[in-house]
């Protein structure tokens, strides 16, 4: 089974939707600066850039609730939180540790607070780090 009129409907939309995800992914992942741009080379990061894509996701978990294979459901939570991690991960590092490395181009600060986040942080309010002990 190479071609896709060999496939059935349902195979062809599981299969596109797959593809879907995983082109959703893959550009989130681009503006997390996770993966280097195609034609640059370089990794570059915009946090509100990769924050849609992961809004597109979150509304496609949404609006396609109950009408999902299994498989195209782990696809999508796999993808969503993943997504989420590094997103959070990025929008915590230092902006003075972007600029030494010279790996990303400096976000603004608005772009840089995590979802849910309150939008102002004073220098006097340390930010708290939670760490799992064993």
């Amino acid at each position: 089974m190479n071609s896709r009129e060999e496939l059935s409907r349902e195979d062809v939309t599981s299969m596109l939707f797959a593809e879907m995800v995983i082109q959703q992914t893959n550009m989130a992942m681009l503006f997390l600066g996770k993966v280097p741009h195609p034609q640059t080379g370089k990794t570059q990061q915009d946090l509100a850039a990769a924050r849609l894509f992961i809004d597109q996701l979150e509304m496609l978990e949404v609006k396609t609730k109950g009408n999902l294979t299994k498989e195209e459901e782990a696809l999508l939570k796999q993808s969503l939180s993943h997504l989420r991690l590094l997103y959070v991960e990025a929008a915590n590092q230092p902006q003075q540790g972007k600029a030494e490395q010279g790996k990303t181009e400096p976000l603004n600060q608005a772009e840089a607070a995590p979802l849910g986040a309150p939008e102002t942080e004073t220098e006097d309010e340390p930010r708290k780090r939670f760490t799992k002990k064993y």
